[in-house]
């Protein structure tokens, strides 16, 4: 083998198929055609140095962004399971919650619920307070929240 053939593992027919959502070019394809270039240049007109140092600069600054993507995926998930917890003090209380209710004449109605949360959870980026009556409430509807022992001595 001379010293001027491409590695074969390098041609586009060797490498493995992506999906559609992974069709753009990571870290260790950009180090492969780094290296592949480096390796087919012409010895007697090398790469200059600037376009190398570029290129590198490239390369490094494709590394701190996908770290940084992969921290902001960690951040993000922190702050649903943290919010999931901070919301499970709601277990066990009563809230009064607005639902608007549409008319057959078009017009909708602001009416005022209640319920006892059973559960929290967090779906498709929305926070769910899940109640005794089936009902899933979002947090932004609701305007009052009660010790369950307060609302039924209220009574």
């Amino acid at each position: 083998m001379n010293n001027n053939s491409i590695d074969n593992s390098l041609y586009l027919t060797n490498t493995p198929q992506r999906t559609p959502s992974g069709s753009s070019l990571g870290k260790d394809d950009f180090m492969k055609i780094l290296i592949a270039q480096l390796q087919n240049q012409d010895p007697l007109n090398p790469m200059e140095d600037r376009e190398f140092i570029a290129q590198m600069a490239s390369f490094s600054s494709l590394e701190q962004m996908m770290n940084m993507t992969e921290m902001f995926e960690t951040f993000i998930m922190n702050q649903t399971n943290s919010a999931i917890v901070q919301n499970s003090q709601m277990i066990g209380k009563q809230i009064k919650y607005m639902e608007n209710l549409e008319l057959e004449s078009g017009d909708v109605e602001e009416i005022t619920r209640t319920g006892i949360v059973k559960a929290v959870s967090f779906k498709n980026g929305d926070m769910l307070f899940e109640l005794d009556n089936g009902e899933k409430v979002k947090p932004e509807f609701i305007f009052e929240i009660r010790d369950n022992d307060d609302a039924s001595s209220e009574k």
